[in-house]
């Protein structure tokens, strides 16, 4: 049995208190929150700075860790994926060690979930052996080709079989963005999915990608041209993209929109009314490093949205840190109290995931991992 006490510890009404001890087993069990006073201080393990569940990762791509720094700062979206697909060559023996060590630096940094991308089977070893529970996202696209469907279909049904889903892993198909799948493709994911599975997208993450399907015009046309996908058959909707996104997935499931740097109130209130599962993913420091913006985050709050945090990949990004997420967030927004980010990092990420029962709060019969964050450290206790 363990005890720990922190004047600062958050606890799952998202307030931070000053007179808890957390006692648990040895593998981490929540056991008792009790009040310090029934407490023998030599008892207790006592740690300085803010004591917390540990974080959920809601959005990473993994399997893209060999790629750090590899892409260029400030682009913009179009050029960064441009830059992504580009790089081919690089050894398998490479991009092995790459995603062994970001696993590895996840778990160091206080992460006990991850919702991550896949478009390969890469990563899968690694999630099989690893500390830290996954939510693979098997990736999905046919860059809005319907004579592409088919065979991506049958492309990532073998990723989805080789991906990971022991211990509490899970898997998932998800659509890449709404300007890549196809209406024949949103469908098989549709019908694929359990009712009550999270599916993520990439949403509304530059201009380019409302301008599209508001009146057909911008850089996706050429983006797509250049890989030999023209979208001459394409029709607006006249709706930014979540609007065609939304009528295409399951308002049964979980759906966590990801990035949504463009998204609007009036798009976050609509997707509200279509699914009251709704999740948003930020990941600021990854859109600092790709479009130089980050959402509005007063707009999440006025609407009462569920905000959950990731760190996207190493592609676009420093580190797999949530904390230097938290840090940039209230850096450049900081009317956003602490206790609401990090209600954002720990207990939505969870519900978001589905992983709520086990992971995201202090909370009795829990076993959220322990972290304690003192002068910009993050420790894992448990």
């Amino acid at each position: 049995m363990k005890k720990f006490y922190s004047k600062k510890t958050f606890l799952s009404d998202q307030k931070f208190h000053d007179n808890k001890v957390v006692v648990t087993d040895n593998n981490g069990l929540i056991l008792a929150i009790e009040n310090l006073e029934f407490h023998d201080a030599a008892s207790l393990k006592i740690v300085d700075g803010m004591l917390i569940p540990g974080f959920i990762n809601a959005h990473c791509h993994l399997e893209l860790s060999h790629m750090k720094g590899m892409a260029p700062t400030g682009t913009g979206l179009i050029p960064f994926l441009k830059t992504v697909v580009g790089y081919r060559d690089i050894a398998q023996e490479t991009i092995d060690a790459a995603i062994v060590d970001g696993d590895a630096e996840m778990y160091k940094n206080g992460i006990v979930a991850v919702g991550d991308i896949s478009n390969k089977t890469d990563t899968a070893v690694v999630k099989s052996r690893s500390k830290i529970d996954y939510h693979t996202f098997v990736e999905m696209f046919d860059f809005l080709q319907p004579s592409n469907t088919i065979p991506t279909i049958a492309q990532y049904e073998a990723v989805y079989a080789g991906q990971s889903d022991n211990g509490h892993n899970k898997k998932t198909f998800v659509p890449h963005a709404p300007y890549t799948v196809t209406e024949g493709l949103f469908e098989y994911i549709k019908n694929t999915n359990p009712a009550g599975s999270t599916i993520s997208i990439h949403n509304q993450e530059t201009p380019h990608e409302n301008q599209f399907f508001k009146d057909g015009s911008g850089a996706f046309r050429d983006f797509f041209d250049g890989f030999g996908a023209p979208l001459d058959h394409f029709v607006p909707t006249g709706m930014p993209s979540i609007y065609y996104a939304m009528a295409h997935m399951n308002p049964a499931c979980r759906t966590l929109f990801v990035h949504n740097t463009m998204t609007t109130r009036d798009d976050i209130k609509a997707a509200q009314r279509w699914s009251e599962n709704t999740y948003w993913a930020t990941c600021p420091n990854a859109n600092l490093y790709i479009e130089n913006r980050m959402p509005d985050y007063q707009v999440y709050l006025d609407t009462g949205a569920r905000v959950t945090i990731g760190t996207d990949s190493l592609t676009s990004n420093w580190q797999l840190s949530i904390w230097e997420e938290i840090k940039t967030i209230i850096k450049y927004q900081s009317y956003l109290s602490v206790e609401t980010v990090f209600t954002w990092a720990t207990i939505n990420g969870a519900k978001a995931l589905g992983y709520e029962d086990r992971l995201g709060s202090i909370e009795v019969g829990k076993q959220p991992g322990l972290v304690v964050v003192v002068d910009d450290v993050v420790t894992r206790l448990l």
